[in-house]
């Protein structure tokens, strides 16, 4: 058995035990790099759209990536649980990738988002991450929290790193689509190699609030319908959904953020979308000079995405289901 079999098998033996999918990575651009992406929302899939990227990120790329899902007691995967057990993957991580919603982790469980923060890590946060944490005042932990009344930390994770907190939808959800519109200023932006505008997703609008120290990179706009062909609202202007910045950890270190207030699981099927997420996570990392127009961003294996609602998640699958790079994503039970 090679060196390199062994690393693969101990890998998803650690996987086993902590309830989290580790896809190995090697050679390409992100040889000996580290993604950690945090799984667990109710509504937009966030179980299958990591996994998803992970791999694509991983077998592609060469990066080791870390998915972390919310279980339940049974180890199952659960859409929304704060159970979140492996966060401890953070401690060497180059990257925290996270699409979470109202979280109230263990204070155990939280302590190395707090750690990886502190230090400054960068950050790639989508849609429900600006509210990825609802979290019990009386807790330690609580500032973290989307509606945080904390001095020096207001409104939580979701506007202290990514920007934005919760603040409401924009057109209709699960009935009017949205049209993602580049900003024409930002065309030089590596970030949008290889991006062409007017990318179609179907998760609809957020309210998207650009602060001074934004770079916002494409606006968003409700759709008349689901139908990819329907003409967007022209009562609904364009509104800031892709922006990057940069946050002050404690450490005095500043970390890159990118945030999309979109990315559900049938938004990546859209090829532009899904190049801007992943240019967004290199961009994060300091790694803008490996992104290319023609970076591959094809998917690995078979991704079958869920239409998402909150009651839409495939029930009875367990991370190991999805550890292997031709595993479905979901498996259909």
């Amino acid at each position: 058995m090679t060196k390199r079999m062994l690393s693969v098998f101990s890998l998803m033996a650690c996987s086993l035990l902590s309830a989290q999918v580790v896809y190995p990575g090697g050679k390409g651009i992100g040889e000996g790099k580290h993604i950690v992406f945090l799984a667990s929302d109710h509504e937009y899939r966030s179980e299958e759209v990591c996994p998803a990227l992970a791999r694509i990120l991983s077998k592609t790329h060469g990066f080791k990536c870390t998915v972390i899902f919310g279980v339940d007691k049974d180890g199952f995967i659960e859409a929304g649980s704060s159970n979140i057990p492996g966060m401890e993957a953070l401690k060497d991580a180059d990257l925290f990738f996270i699409f979470a919603r109202f979280l109230d982790p263990s204070e155990e469980q939280m302590q190395p988002i707090i750690d990886y923060i502190n230090r400054g890590g960068p950050v790639c946060g989508l849609r429900t991450s600006s509210h990825a944490f609802k979290i019990n005042a009386k807790k330690t932990t609580a500032k973290y929290s989307f509606d945080s009344k904390v001095a020096g930390y207001e409104k939580g994770f979701g506007h202290q790193i990514l920007g934005n907190t919760w603040v409401g939808h924009y057109g209709t959800n699960h009935k009017q689509a949205t049209q993602i519109q580049l900003i024409p200023a930002q065309k030089e932006n590596p970030i949008l190699r290889g991006v062409n505008d007017h990318a179609y997703v179907q998760a609809g609008g957020y309210v998207g609030e650009a602060a001074a120290d934004f770079t916002v990179i494409a606006n968003s706009q409700p759709m008349e319908s689901m139908d990819p062909s329907s003409k967007v609202v022209d009562s609904k202007p364009p509104m800031p959904c892709t922006w990057t910045r940069e946050y002050t950890s404690t450490s005095g270190k500043k970390g890159r953020v990118f945030h999309s207030t979109q990315g559900a699981s049938e938004d990546m099927l859209d090829a532009n979308y899904r190049r801007m997420v992943i240019n967004g996570a290199l961009w994060t990392m300091g790694m803008e000079d490996k992104i290319k127009a023609d970076l591959n961003i094809d998917f690995v294996g078979p991704y079958q995405p869920s239409t998402f609602s909150f009651a839409g998640f495939v029930k009875q699958v367990k991370p190991t289901d999805v550890s292997g790079y031709e595993s479905p994503i979901m498996p259909k039970k």
